[in-house]
């Protein structure tokens, strides 16, 4: 049954930064669970689920599966199926950066591969524009004018309401605003990695006069999409007393071994009896850390069911962290080599 816009309830929205774009604080992320191995009818289930619950922000990329398209594919039927009386209250991004087909026009940020991307996301997705679209990764062999130029394109062409740009460095960000505005592009959000065991941006860039991601996002006046609040399920219940035989770990998924490490589990189980001691889960915990920061705009998070989804919304009706908490939480809040995407992009 099509999803009526009016029995949503209303999920705490957050500005983009200084853009006339408002975000809920918790979005859904099409990353994991959108693929040839989940049936159609789960995907549907949980899309529907979460737009239910107040959920206006989907969050794809062209390689998200697999295979790559899969997931826009799906989205594109749910959205012609039961969503198009509600399309122009949703949020639609994707993004262009990693491999999407063979060849040397298949990935990176050169604007032939990016314009082309882009008009494939719109056909998979049955849509004639995206409110979001996204330069997935930077790329040192592409000039950022033409990058960035390729996404000035696809706002004048009407193909995106809005671009911005994931996985870029402090130094980069810097850059790519400063190439943005001598272009007359408006960039207007960055989407990091972040989390409690992977705090990488928060840290000085020397490249970007000592500034953090964080600080060059809000000087630049944009929002934030934090994507992987959880560490990848590091930082919930799955971990604390071995590997499930149906976890991304036991998958072979992005979850690699190595982050399971008995350090890093150790941090994570100070942090669960943490969020014990506050009477919630340890991904209520995380998601609240994250989004204590004002200049976060939402956290991009995936689920499985819609209880996961549930529980996971119920993070933002919670308490505040204390200053005590805060102070507790950093002592194992610490780096646990968790950023896959780092070396691919930000580290850069």
């Amino acid at each position: 049954m099509p999803v009526v816009a009016s029995a949503r309830p209303d999920l705490p929205e957050r500005r983009c930064g200084r853009s006339g774009l408002v975000l809920p604080e918790v979005s859904l992320g099409l990353w994991q669970n959108f693929g040839g191995a989940t049936p159609f009818a789960t995907q549907r289930e949980l899309v529907l689920a979460a737009v239910d619950l107040g959920v206006t922000h989907l969050d794809l990329a062209n390689n998200y599966g697999p295979p790559p398209g899969a997931a826009e594919e799906s989205v594109g039927r749910i959205l012609t199926r039961d969503l198009a009386s509600s399309r122009d209250q949703l949020v639609v991004s994707t993004k262009a950066g990693y491999r999407q087909w063979p060849g040397p026009y298949g990935e990176h940020g050169s604007r032939k591969y990016l314009i082309a991307s882009l008009d494939q996301s719109l056909g998979r997705l049955g849509l004639d524009h995206v409110d979001l679209f996204y330069s997935h990764r930077f790329d040192p062999r592409t000039p950022l004018e033409e990058t960035i130029g390729a996404l000035g394109t696809a706002l004048t062409s009407g193909r995106a309401r809005a671009v911005g740009i994931s996985s870029y460095s402090a130094s980069r960000t810097a850059q790519a605003l400063e190439v943005a505005a001598s272009l007359g592009v408006p960039l207007t959000i960055c989407q990091p990695s972040y989390s409690m065991l992977n705090r990488w941006v928060e840290e000085p860039d020397p490249g970007a006069g000592g500034r953090s991601l964080l600080e060059v996002a809000s000087d630049g006046g944009l929002g934030i999409a934090a994507f992987s609040p959880l560490a990848q399920g590091l930082l919930t219940d799955r971990y604390l007393h071995g590997v499930p035989a149906d976890s991304r770990a036991a998958r072979g998924g992005p979850m690699r071994p190595e982050y399971l490490s008995e350090a890093n589990l150790a941090h994570v189980r100070a942090l669960d009896a943490i969020a014990r001691a506050r009477g919630q889960s340890l991904a209520q915990l995380a998601i609240g850390w994250v989004l204590r920061d004002p200049r976060v705009t939402t956290v991009v998070l995936g689920a499985r069911t819609r209880e996961q989804l549930e529980s996971n919304l119920a993070a933002l009706h919670q308490s505040p962290l204390t200053p005590d908490e805060l102070a507790a939480i950093d002592l194992d809040a610490v780096d646990g080599g968790v950023n896959l995407w780092g070396p691919r992009s930000s580290d850069l």
